[in-house]
């Protein structure tokens, strides 16, 4: 136990470091001052004063901060031309969007490793049969794994979804399958009837196909292919967690606590679990849950960057700023909310774990995920 929660902890920090190195990196660019870097949560342990900011390690370790001269009030302000308030609204959306970028950059980073590692996958412009169901008319016509479909009713085949949807319109219809098998000179020519309504996760003929593999390129340039389909996992990722998102504001807005959800505990349990089967693993998920920070952060939730963004959108319109404290006791009430709710999640979180256990609580998050 102890151990995981030092991972869950390492993997927190590292999310959140990230997110605010970016801050501190284009800040520093613009020339706003900022005051200090802290690792850790505070209160202050040890700090040391590096240029013009403070590099401080502190008591709660996990996470970090950035602080920037300047940035709530316009009280604390002793250097006008470094404070962040004062800077125009391009160089403050800059420094504010820095930290998704951040995480963001992380996440294909992750993708990148783990596909640069494992491989990456490749067309093969044929559909391959993998397994066959017990009982099903592909197991009853004698189609076997590793044979190669070529021909349905004639329709020459090169990908899983032209087989699937043509023998989904042509359900309680007998269709004629010609198959490539090893050691044959010429194709076979199978007859099955695909079922009008198959068992819960079995397709109408009960057949497992792929139509790709994985493919391990000349080790100079796996680290190209490995950034490419990186972009494309976090792309991918991006996309359902903004669709997941919205369904959890949705439901909210009509009175529905959404099941799915999980907070610090869920976060936790996972975690553990994906640890146990290796650091490529974990790495993955390191690169889903960084997606997840960046979107999260984007939205325009005050207390959060896409809040921040907000205001300084509104100033950029209007030509002025909300008024400092009325803008951070948004932020304020932003943040209670989303503390409210975070401490809801995890009060559901720890009785479903209390009723279920860690194996239990991770089945039904798999399931509850499942349709989305």
């Amino acid at each position: 136990m102890i151990i995981q929660i030092i991972t869950f902890l390492f993997i927190l920090s590292v999310l959140v470091l990230v997110h605010e190195l970016g801050h501190f990196i284009v800040a520093r660019r613009m020339g706003v001052w900022v005051e200090e870097f802290g690792f850790g949560l505070p209160p202050r342990v040890i700090g040391k004063k590096i240029g013009e900011t403070i590099f401080s390690l502190n008591l709660f370790p996990f996470g970090g901060f950035v602080k920037l001269h300047g940035e709530n009030t316009e009280d604390s302000i002793t250097n006008p031309k470094k404070a962040f308030l004062t800077r125009n609204p391009s160089v403050k959306a800059l420094i504010v969007i820095a930290g998704v970028v951040m995480n963001f950059v992380l996440a294909v980073t992750a993708f990148a490793i783990v596909y640069s590692i494992n491989g990456v996958p490749r067309n093969t412009n044929q559909v391959k049969v993998i397994e066959t169901r017990e009982d099903s008319p592909a197991a009853l016509s004698g189609i076997k794994a590793n044979d190669i479909v070529e021909k349905v009713d004639g329709r020459t085949i090169t990908k899983n979804i032209e087989f699937i949807q043509y023998v989904d319109e042509r359900r309680g219809q007998e269709v004629k399958v010609e198959v490539k098998r090893e050691g044959e000179s010429k194709p076979l020519t199978l007859m099955m009837t695909p079922r009008e309504s198959p068992p819960e996760g079995e397709g109408a003929l009960g057949v497992v196909i792929v139509d790709s593999e994985i493919y391990y390129p000349p080790w100079w340039k796996r680290p190209f292919f490995g950034m490419y389909y990186g972009f494309k996992e976090a792309i991918f990722w991006g996309g359902a967690v903004v669709m997941g998102f919205i369904s959890i504001i949705t439901k909210l807005f009509s009175g529905i606590f959404p099941k799915d959800v999980a907070g610090p505990a869920g976060l936790f349990v996972i975690t553990s679990e994906v640890a146990k089967t290796g650091i490529l693993p974990l790495l993955n998920w390191l690169g889903i849950i960084s997606v997840n920070l960046a979107v999260l952060n984007i939205f325009p939730i005050p207390a959060l960057d896409g809040g921040r963004l907000l205001f300084i959108g509104i100033e950029k319109l209007f030509g002025r700023r909300v008024l400092p404290k009325v803008e951070s006791w948004l932020h304020l009430a932003g943040l209670g909310i989303l503390v409210l709710f975070l401490l809801s999640v995890t009060f559901r979180e720890v009785i479903l774990i209390k009723d279920l256990g860690f194996q239990g609580y991770l089945d039904f998050l798999t399931q509850s995920s499942a349709p989305q």
